[in-house]
């Protein structure tokens, strides 16, 4: 079984608006449906698990039966962190699933992931064991000790950006956090850098500057855009 994760638990604090960011609507739906009709309309994800607020697991599983999301089988509360959330995710997922079913943690405030960045996730974690959506760094990276100044910068050819979705096989990713909690290593908001704690290597699967990830008001303006902006007939498919 494949098994889309989604974390949609964060109370938005740096949108500073009243609603999570993920309940958010644009074109009349909610940020975080729009992020589920993607794993919803992908022929290879059977079931949908979503770690939410408690407060507003009822709202989403009403505007599940809304929209169609047949695929969502599970709404568990969120915990205090990101890696809190993804484990009670899998806590839920360690009654149903074998060691070897797949999961495939995602962001739910990431809405414009694709078929293909999807596809790709799970044709690399065949390929390698596990998959982690990534883009090239193309800006110029400074380091910087007082956050105004700065003389050494970071070659960005060696530097890649992780986005969602996150592929593994659903044993490693369970026992990797029942590691954690003995060796207290606590709040990795990412399954991957959880992994890098724990010594793991990581495979990277596509990722795009489209898959953002919407945390600001700046990025939900972006979103709008996108979903509105038509590819011009003379832009050759990279």
């Amino acid at each position: 079984m494949n098994v889309a994760l989604l974390t949609a638990a964060g109370s938005g604090t740096r949108m500073h608006q009243d609603i999570p960011k993920q309940f958010i609507h644009v074109d009349n739906k909610p940020v975080i449906i729009h992020t589920m009709e993607a794993f919803q309309n992908h022929p290879s994800i059977d079931a949908i698990l979503v770690v939410t607020l408690e407060s507003w697991k009822s709202v989403l599983e009403a505007y599940a039966k809304q929209f169609n999301i047949s695929k969502l089988k599970w709404i568990v509360t969120g915990g205090e962190t990101g890696q809190e959330s993804i484990y009670n995710g899998l806590k839920k997922l360690r009654e149903v699933l074998s060691d070897n079913d797949i999961v495939m943690v995602h962001d739910g405030n990431r809405p414009l992931v694709t078929s293909e960045i999807i596809s790709d996730s799970l044709a690399t974690y065949s390929k390698y064991g596990n998959a982690v959506a990534v883009i090239p760094c193309t800006e110029v990276v400074f380091e910087s000790d007082d956050k105004k100044s700065s003389n050494k910068s970071t070659d960005r050819e060696k530097l890649f950006r992780t986005q969602t979705p996150h592929t593994y096989r659903f044993g490693e990713l369970w026992s990797a956090h029942q590691e954690a909690k003995e060796r207290g290593i606590v709040n990795t908001a990412a399954s991957c850098v959880l992994m890098k704690e724990l010594g793991k290597m990581t495979y990277f699967s596509k990722g795009s500057e489209e898959n953002l990830k919407i945390t600001t008001t700046e990025d939900l303006k972006i979103f709008k855009a996108l979903l509105h902006t038509k590819q011009e007939t003379w832009i050759k498919n990279i």
